[in-house]
């Protein structure tokens, strides 16, 4: 019982202020922005032909109420909450009237793989050859591995995104320009494949970049690892090398690796929205962008809220877990 009113509680607390304020905030900060979308939308249907005056109006009136803008602030912020609490995010603006958990939707899963898949294996190889370089400093390769790494880390992944799109589809055009797949979605080979085929380049963008940021991060906890005790005592023991880089090096080095991997697959949510719009890779990132260009509150809001509960969860995660990977760790 201490653990969890000491411990778990008072984090699973923490975790719900996170979520209220987060959401809150992104209540607000649409609201200020200078696109109105009832305006838009007004301005796409009366642009094609002439409505009466009272009819504009009414109209008007009508989109507010099915927008969730009408009364005051006050008003559609508890509103906002009623609806949230049923899992109604309300309807897309610019795809009226396709609900927002719909569009939403078609896009996480594509996100989810892409993302999801480029987050682990950069992380797996950061950690590893970082671990490596920083336990053989002396090593061409490791010499080598440095230096390619300081310098692709400063190039922005966008701009990596760019040449490799201009390289491998452009120049030598072995990878296709945009798209997610090819054909209708089902488990067959052919659509996997295509999947496979077309979110290449995206991930790869993601990859080297996640690569190069966790080496170096990798690179320094291993580098002062090496100069510990026990390290130092493994090798005059003739501990084999590989026992000592995996379980007193990698091992003791997981704690700030952990909460790196878990905040990054936090962030999935949010979508990879440079890489999706550069590559025109179906992803919530993809969505994201086309809301923000046409105002669309309620898809902005839904994405950022998946992203807030997703950091939000995958902090109180590693807090949990903490225990669990250092024993230094105890209540007190």
């Amino acid at each position: 019982m201490t653990l969890l009113r000491q411990y778990i509680l008072p984090r699973i607390v923490q975790w719900f202020v996170v979520i209220f304020v987060g959401i809150s905030v992104t209540f607000l900060i649409p609201r200020l922005s200078p696109v109105n979308p009832v305006d838009q939308a007004m301005g796409r249907l009366t642009s094609f032909q002439t409505m009466d005056p009272e009819a504009t109006l009414q109209m008007r009136e009508t989109l507010l109420d099915l927008y969730g803008l009408d009364g005051s602030i006050i008003d559609q912020y508890l509103n906002f909450w009623g609806r949230l609490i049923q899992g109604d995010l309300g309807p897309s603006f610019q795809s009226f009237p396709t609900p927002v958990t719909e569009i939403i939707g078609a896009g996480i899963w594509w996100t989810i793989g892409l993302l999801g898949t480029a987050i682990l294996i950069s992380w797996v190889l950061g950690v590893v050859l970082g671990s490596l370089a920083g336990y053989f400093p002396q090593m061409w390769w490791s010499k080598f591995l440095e230096r390619v790494v300081i310098t692709v880390y400063p190039v922005p992944y966008y701009i990596l995104a760019f040449v490799l799109l201009m390289l491998l589809t452009y120049y030598w055009p072995v990878f296709p320009l945009v798209g997610g797949s090819r054909g209708d979605p089902s488990f067959t080979w052919e659509f996997i494949s295509s999947v496979l085929y077309f979110g290449f380049l995206p991930a790869l963008s993601l990859v080297i970049g996640g690569t190069a940021f966790r080496f170096i991060m990798a690179k320094a906890l291993a580098s002062t690892e090496i100069t510990s005790d026990y390290v130092q005592y493994a090798e005059l023991a003739a501990v084999p090398k590989r026992k000592i880089l995996f379980f007193y090096i990698i091992r003791n080095t997981m704690l700030p690796q952990v909460t790196d991997l878990a905040l990054s697959l936090g962030t999935i949510f949010e979508g990879a929205l440079i890489t999706e719009v550069v590559f025109g890779y179906p992803g919530v990132g993809y969505t994201l962008y086309n809301a923000i260009n046409s105002g669309d509150y309620n898809i902005i809001m839904g994405i950022t809220l998946l992203s807030i509960v997703g950091i939000a969860t995958a902090s109180l995660l590693v807090d949990l877990i903490y225990p669990l990977l250092d024993p230094r760790v105890r209540l007190r």
